[in-house]
């Protein structure tokens, strides 16, 4: 009888790294989880009436600039990521007067930016990129979808 491997190696480098299998099931899994949570919000947004659509670009914070996102190759998977940018979607929505509300969506499990993400946000807001960027998360019952606004959140937390 064989025992099963506990540790998958693979090469970085030039250098053996070994992964934990059960980290690697794991975090296939949370990805997976996150795009499918991803593209729940997103409808939740179009069935309101918003025009919802990948953002691609990211802030430089050290220049004070917009710059396309970059992209991320997976050697592995032999695959391109294109959608890496800050926040994950731009909204657009028609007012009554001929004008758009523009917001910034961003997609995060549990509802919780790190410092660099609350630093972009508020870059944007001040430099008018968008008028409001919602932070959506899972809400307290099985389904639900909250969306926080960031300008009244930072206004208290940052």
């Amino acid at each position: 009888m064989e025992k099963e491997a506990k540790y998958e190696a693979s090469f970085v480098d030039g250098k053996v790294v070994l992964k934990d299998k059960t980290k690697i099931k794991k975090g296939k899994f949370s990805r997976a989880q996150g795009t499918r949570f991803e593209a729940k919000v997103r409808k939740h947004f179009e069935d309101s009436g918003w025009i919802i659509d990948k953002w691609t670009n990211n802030v430089d914070l050290e220049n004070g600039k917009l710059v396309p996102a970059k992209r991320k190759f997976n050697p592995f998977m032999k695959a391109l990521t294109l959608g890496t940018g800050f926040p994950d979607f731009i909204g657009l929505k028609k007012r009554n007067n001929g004008t758009y509300d523009v917001i910034g969506v961003e997609v995060k499990m549990k509802g919780i930016l790190d410092k660099t993400e609350k630093e972009k946000c508020k870059w944007y807001l001040e430099n008018e990129i968008f008028s409001k960027i919602f932070i959506s998360k899972k809400g307290l019952k099985n389904g639900e979808i909250e969306h926080v606004d960031f300008g009244e959140m930072g206004r208290s937390k940052v």
